[in-house]
Protein backbone atom coordinates (compact mmCIF):
# COMPACT_ATOMS: atom_id res chain seq x y z
CA UNK A 1 0.00 0.00 0.00
CA UNK A 2 1.70 3.22 -0.69
CA UNK A 3 0.67 6.50 1.09
CA UNK A 4 -1.79 7.92 -1.51
CA UNK A 5 -3.62 4.32 -0.79
CA UNK A 6 -3.41 4.49 2.72
CA UNK A 7 -4.13 8.34 3.19
CA UNK A 8 -7.41 7.56 0.88
CA UNK A 9 -8.22 4.36 2.95
CA UNK A 10 -7.69 5.40 6.44
CA UNK A 11 -11.48 5.95 7.93
CA UNK A 12 -11.82 6.82 11.57
CA UNK A 13 -14.13 3.45 12.55
CA UNK A 14 -17.47 4.09 14.14
CA UNK A 15 -17.69 0.33 15.22
CA UNK A 16 -15.43 -2.36 15.57
CA UNK A 17 -15.93 -6.07 15.28
CA UNK A 18 -16.41 -7.41 18.68
CA UNK A 19 -13.83 -10.19 20.01
CA UNK A 20 -10.90 -9.16 17.85
CA UNK A 21 -7.76 -9.56 19.69
CA UNK A 22 -4.83 -7.36 18.98
CA UNK A 23 -1.59 -9.52 19.40
CA UNK A 24 1.63 -7.61 20.46
CA UNK A 25 3.75 -9.09 17.04
CA UNK A 26 0.94 -6.16 15.48
CA UNK A 27 1.35 -3.52 18.09
CA UNK A 28 4.94 -3.43 18.38
CA UNK A 29 5.32 -3.47 14.61
CA UNK A 30 2.44 -0.54 14.83
CA UNK A 31 4.85 1.29 17.30
CA UNK A 32 8.22 0.81 15.60
CA UNK A 33 6.77 2.94 12.29
CA UNK A 34 5.15 5.53 14.76
CA UNK A 35 8.56 6.19 17.04
CA UNK A 36 9.83 7.62 13.75
CA UNK A 37 7.37 10.30 14.08
CA UNK A 38 8.81 14.15 14.15
CA UNK A 39 9.21 15.99 17.82
CA UNK A 40 10.61 19.51 18.24
CA UNK A 41 13.94 18.95 19.43
CA UNK A 42 13.44 15.48 19.10
CA UNK A 43 12.52 15.33 22.52
CA UNK A 44 10.05 12.49 21.58
CA UNK A 45 7.11 13.80 23.90
CA UNK A 46 4.51 11.08 23.87
CA UNK A 47 3.90 8.18 25.33
CA UNK A 48 1.05 5.47 24.94
CA UNK A 49 -0.66 3.34 27.65
CA UNK A 50 -2.25 0.11 25.51
CA UNK A 51 -6.01 -1.23 27.52
CA UNK A 52 -6.64 -4.62 26.62
CA UNK A 53 -8.54 -6.08 29.82
CA UNK A 54 -12.66 -5.49 29.50
CA UNK A 55 -12.68 -4.10 32.70
CA UNK A 56 -10.06 -1.12 32.72
CA UNK A 57 -11.87 -0.71 28.43
CA UNK A 58 -14.82 -0.34 30.74
CA UNK A 59 -13.50 2.02 33.08
CA UNK A 60 -11.86 4.19 30.85
CA UNK A 61 -15.45 4.05 28.74
CA UNK A 62 -17.55 5.58 31.85
CA UNK A 63 -14.89 8.41 31.40
CA UNK A 64 -15.27 8.73 27.76
CA UNK A 65 -19.39 9.09 27.72
CA UNK A 66 -19.77 5.70 27.27
CA UNK A 67 -19.05 5.78 23.64
CA UNK A 68 -20.08 2.14 22.33
CA UNK A 69 -16.96 1.90 19.82
CA UNK A 70 -14.69 1.71 22.86
CA UNK A 71 -16.49 -1.84 24.39
CA UNK A 72 -15.98 -3.03 20.67
CA UNK A 73 -12.72 -2.11 19.92
CA UNK A 74 -9.74 -4.61 20.50
CA UNK A 75 -7.48 -1.76 22.21
CA UNK A 76 -8.13 1.19 23.49
CA UNK A 77 -4.81 3.45 23.67
CA UNK A 78 -4.56 6.45 26.12
CA UNK A 79 -1.87 9.10 24.09
CA UNK A 80 -0.17 11.12 27.10
CA UNK A 81 1.67 14.27 26.11
CA UNK A 82 4.92 14.88 28.65
CA UNK A 83 5.17 18.51 29.59
CA UNK A 84 8.53 17.58 31.18
CA UNK A 85 10.12 16.39 28.29
CA UNK A 86 12.81 18.78 27.59
CA UNK A 87 14.27 17.66 30.77
CA UNK A 88 15.30 14.56 28.99
CA UNK A 89 17.01 16.45 26.27
CA UNK A 90 20.78 15.26 27.99
CA UNK A 91 19.30 11.31 27.56
CA UNK A 92 18.35 12.18 23.94
CA UNK A 93 21.77 13.82 22.92
CA UNK A 94 24.00 11.80 25.19
CA UNK A 95 23.87 8.62 22.68
CA UNK A 96 24.38 10.95 19.33
CA UNK A 97 27.61 12.33 21.09
CA UNK A 98 28.65 8.98 22.05
CA UNK A 99 27.99 7.74 18.79
CA UNK A 100 29.91 10.95 17.14
CA UNK A 101 26.61 12.23 15.33
CA UNK A 102 27.11 15.61 17.37
CA UNK A 103 30.55 16.91 19.18
CA UNK A 104 30.43 18.19 23.05
CA UNK A 105 30.18 21.54 21.75
CA UNK A 106 27.45 20.60 19.52
CA UNK A 107 25.96 18.34 22.41
CA UNK A 108 25.86 21.57 25.14
CA UNK A 109 24.41 24.10 22.18
CA UNK A 110 21.42 21.93 22.06
CA UNK A 111 20.87 21.20 25.82
CA UNK A 112 21.21 24.98 26.42
CA UNK A 113 18.41 25.66 22.98
CA UNK A 114 16.04 23.83 24.50
CA UNK A 115 15.92 24.38 27.96
CA UNK A 116 16.32 28.51 27.15
CA UNK A 117 12.76 27.99 24.82
CA UNK A 118 11.35 25.52 27.13
CA UNK A 119 11.84 27.37 30.53
CA UNK A 120 11.93 30.64 28.69
CA UNK A 121 7.99 29.92 27.38
CA UNK A 122 6.93 28.88 30.77
CA UNK A 123 4.23 26.33 31.53
CA UNK A 124 1.87 27.26 29.18
CA UNK A 125 4.06 26.41 26.22
CA UNK A 126 5.48 22.95 27.84
CA UNK A 127 1.51 21.95 27.92
CA UNK A 128 0.61 23.07 24.21
CA UNK A 129 4.13 21.17 23.02
CA UNK A 130 3.04 18.61 24.83
CA UNK A 131 -0.24 18.21 23.22
CA UNK A 132 1.24 19.30 19.44
CA UNK A 133 4.07 16.68 19.50
CA UNK A 134 1.95 14.20 20.79
CA UNK A 135 -1.27 14.86 18.19
CA UNK A 136 1.44 14.71 15.12
CA UNK A 137 2.67 11.23 16.55
CA UNK A 138 -0.68 9.83 17.23
CA UNK A 139 -1.78 10.96 13.73
CA UNK A 140 1.27 8.29 12.31
CA UNK A 141 0.44 5.97 14.94
CA UNK A 142 -3.40 5.72 13.08
CA UNK A 143 -1.17 5.77 9.51
CA UNK A 144 0.65 3.09 10.71
CA UNK A 145 -2.10 1.17 12.55
CA UNK A 146 -3.80 1.15 8.83
CA UNK A 147 -0.69 -0.01 7.30
CA UNK A 148 -1.00 -3.47 9.24
CA UNK A 149 -4.57 -3.90 8.55
CA UNK A 150 -6.02 -2.67 11.67
CA UNK A 151 -8.87 0.51 12.27
CA UNK A 152 -8.26 3.80 14.71
CA UNK A 153 -10.56 6.36 15.99
CA UNK A 154 -9.34 9.20 17.23
CA UNK A 155 -11.71 10.55 20.19
CA UNK A 156 -11.37 14.21 22.27
CA UNK A 157 -14.96 13.14 23.97
CA UNK A 158 -13.36 12.26 27.48
CA UNK A 159 -13.00 13.29 31.13
CA UNK A 160 -9.41 14.06 30.86
CA UNK A 161 -9.03 14.54 34.51
CA UNK A 162 -11.19 11.22 35.42
CA UNK A 163 -8.83 9.60 32.52
CA UNK A 164 -5.85 10.79 34.14
CA UNK A 165 -6.97 9.72 37.50
CA UNK A 166 -8.14 6.52 36.41
CA UNK A 167 -4.91 5.51 35.21
CA UNK A 168 -2.76 7.09 38.27
CA UNK A 169 -0.52 8.95 35.62
CA UNK A 170 2.48 11.74 36.49
CA UNK A 171 1.49 15.00 37.03
CA UNK A 172 3.63 16.30 34.12
CA UNK A 173 1.44 14.09 31.64
CA UNK A 174 -1.36 15.08 29.61
CA UNK A 175 -4.20 12.82 28.29
CA UNK A 176 -4.37 14.19 24.71
CA UNK A 177 -6.44 11.61 23.15
CA UNK A 178 -7.70 8.24 23.23
CA UNK A 179 -7.24 6.33 20.05
CA UNK A 180 -9.64 3.14 19.52
CA UNK A 181 -8.05 0.26 17.60
CA UNK A 182 -9.13 -2.77 16.11
CA UNK A 183 -11.14 -4.08 12.92
CA UNK A 184 -13.79 -2.00 11.83
CA UNK A 185 -17.06 -3.71 11.38
CA UNK A 186 -18.06 -2.68 8.13
CA UNK A 187 -21.92 -2.76 8.14
CA UNK A 188 -21.52 0.41 10.08
CA UNK A 189 -19.19 2.44 7.80
CA UNK A 190 -20.29 5.85 6.62
CA UNK A 191 -19.57 8.06 3.71
CA UNK A 192 -16.57 9.72 4.10
CA UNK A 193 -17.81 13.47 5.25
CA UNK A 194 -17.73 16.57 3.25
CA UNK A 195 -14.03 17.91 2.79
CA UNK A 196 -13.73 22.07 1.91
CA UNK A 197 -12.29 22.60 -1.38
CA UNK A 198 -8.09 23.25 -1.35
CA UNK A 199 -8.72 26.71 -2.37
CA UNK A 200 -10.93 27.32 0.97
CA UNK A 201 -8.19 25.88 3.48
CA UNK A 202 -5.07 26.80 1.17
CA UNK A 203 -3.65 30.06 0.32
CA UNK A 204 -0.71 30.57 -1.74
CA UNK A 205 1.60 33.76 -1.26
CA UNK A 206 2.94 35.45 -4.56
CA UNK A 207 6.46 37.06 -3.68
Amino acid sequence: MNFEELARERRSAVKFIEGVQIPDEDLNKIFELTKLSPSCFNLQHTNYLVIRDEERKEKIREHAFGQYKIKTASAVIVVFGDKHAYKNVENIYSGMKMLKMIDECEYKEMIEQTNTLYEGKGERFQEDEAIRNASIHAMNFMYAAKYYGWDTCPMVGFDENAVHKELNALNHLIPVLLIAIGKSDNSKIRQRGYRKPISEFVKNESF
